[in-house]
């Protein structure tokens, strides 16, 4: 279960980072089925591929959600858009961590968009030295959602499933 919780809130720290921005900064994925590919390093958290089944409106309550809790933890939060895609930096603090990152997001959003991004925690369990983390997410669009997924929906490696439409019960089970 703690192994599932892990993958579940990188997942979701993932699907934050590409939507950083608010919903109306950056644009919204093509509805269907999007196949997102995570590479790490500097990070506990293994590569690992998932799934997610989107459409508009899961793209919008998706930033909706994720905006007012990075207001909470964050001090600053930069969204421009450049020729080639959009970059974002940020500065938060979560239970004694602080975090600064970096992200290029890059693509179509349409059928294939890359986010790499650059982070340095220090505090908490990143250590008085702090850790530098690098993370590249590429992301593909499918096609269609299968039968069996409604939007929302995020299909995690060993075939957990989740519905980011309940973060709300995600929320209840981070530390505080």
């Amino acid at each position: 279960m703690t192994r599932k919780l892990a993958l579940l809130g990188s997942a979701l720290c993932v699907l934050a980072s590409a939507g950083v921005a608010s919903a109306d900064d950056l644009p919204v994925r093509r509805a269907g089925l999007w196949e997102m590919k995570l590479v790490t390093s500097g990070s506990p958290v293994p590569e690992m591929t998932m799934q997610h089944c989107t459409d508009e409106t899961v793209d919008k309550e998706m930033s909706n959600n994720v905006s007012p809790m990075a207001k909470q933890i964050c001090t600053k939060q930069d969204v421009k858009k450049t020729a080639s895609g959009y970059v974002s930096d940020s500065e938060c603090s979560v239970a004694g961590v602080s975090t600064s990152s970096h992200a290029e997001i890059t693509g179509d959003f349409n059928s294939a968009y890359t986010v790499k991004s650059s982070s340095h925690a220090q505090g908490g369990v990143a250590g008085a030295a702090g850790r530098d983390t690098t993370m590249t997410l590429q992301a593909k669009w499918l096609g269609a959602c299968k039968a069996d997924q409604k939007p929302g929906d995020i299909v995690m490696p060993g075939g957990f499933k989740m519905n980011v439409r309940d973060m709300d019960k995600l929320k209840a089970l981070l530390p505080k």
